[in-house]
């Protein structure tokens, strides 16, 4: 792109993500204009898009009555729950030809259903947000979905996690059209933090008890209610009535995960609670919890979090005065 040619961000459907990403847009062009000399100032401009019919139209312009072409399509995240999301097959159309086209398309949270239905990301890595990471794979098997990412830039093909990751996406853009300069000066002033790499520190466990498998639910329940307690696979298949191989087969299909990873994620998601809501001391969680071993603990609180158990506290925790 030239520093002749405006750059061009562009959003699909979602009118308060439209409005926010251009007031981004417009903040950032405000600080880049502080840094730059006037004979070498870019202008980045923003459109809306919307569906009519079996076209995509320009619903609002930043800069209309001029010569342009998009340069970054985004569709933006939906109030619609991806399970009830329909195809949008004249969406998915438009950003594939405009793909075609030169220009880089983009997704944030469940826009990427969207952009999966152009075929595009078909064996690329995307992220999306992290409770809605299950039906996308289902529905779309052919990429490679990697959720525990806040923002996937490949080029000409980027997406962003959570809802609120716009903010991770458009200084992602601020950075790639005006420098790293202009998006620091930008977050500042917008008071947020740089692009984040990451959503595994706000991923939470969220177990699955809609499966109608009663045996597997009644091992959930006793394990929930049971955490801090060691259990071991005889133990949990006899609870079941069922033979070891057939409860591990049968608990994986209900529940995605092997009942250690299962019982795993029920106590670091109990960690989580305390670190965010108690003073307790770190060893002291980790004994609650289930864990003997706090040097453990602290690992595989790690490797779950993408944070150590004081820097979550650091970031999460309510601060309580001594008494």
């Amino acid at each position: 792109m030239s520093a002749s040619r405006d750059a061009h961000a562009n959003q699909v459907k979602d009118r308060d993500t439209q409005q926010i990403l251009s007031s981004l847009m417009i903040v950032c062009s405000f600080q880049y204009a502080r840094r730059s000399e006037a004979a070498h100032r870019r202008t980045i401009r923003t459109s809306h898009w919307q569906i009519e019919g079996d076209d995509v139209v320009c619903a609002w312009d930043s800069h209309p009555g001029t010569p342009h072409r998009l340069g970054y399509v985004i569709a933006p995240p939906s109030i619609v729950m991806p399970a009830q999301m329909q195809p949008m097959p004249v969406a998915a159309r438009w950003m594939a030809t405009h793909h075609k086209e030169g220009a880089t398309i983009a997704s944030i949270c469940a826009g990427a259903f969207v952009l999966a239905e152009t075929g595009l990301v078909n064996g690329r890595r995307v992220t999306t947000h992290w409770a809605f990471s299950e039906e996308l794979a289902a529905r779309y098997p052919k990429l490679e979905l990697a959720a525990e990412q806040m923002v996937i830039d490949d080029g000409d093909i980027m997406t962003a996690g959570g809802i609120l990751a716009w903010t991770d996406l458009g200084l992602t853009l601020v950075e790639k059209l005006l420098g790293v300069g202009t998006m620091l000066a930008t977050a500042r002033f917008l008071l947020v933090d740089p692009p984040r790499r990451n959503q595994d520190i706000y991923k939470a466990f969220i177990p699955k008890f809609d499966h109608g498998d009663t045996a597997i639910l009644n091992v959930q329940h006793h394990v929930h209610a049971q955490a801090a307690e060691a259990h071991d696979i005889s133990e949990l298949a006899g609870r079941a009535g069922l033979a070891e191989r057939t409860f591990l087969r049968r608990f994986v299909k209900a529940t995605g995960l092997r009942p250690t990873e299962y019982l795993q994620q029920i106590r670091i998601m109990k960690a989580r609670d305390a670190l965010e809501t108690t003073n307790l001391p770190v060893e002291q969680i980790a004994w609650n919890v289930g864990y003997s071993d706090v040097t453990a603990f602290r690992r595989v609180f790690l490797r779950v979090t993408s944070l150590t158990p004081t820097q979550y506290r650091q970031r999460f925790g309510v601060r309580y005065e001594a008494s």
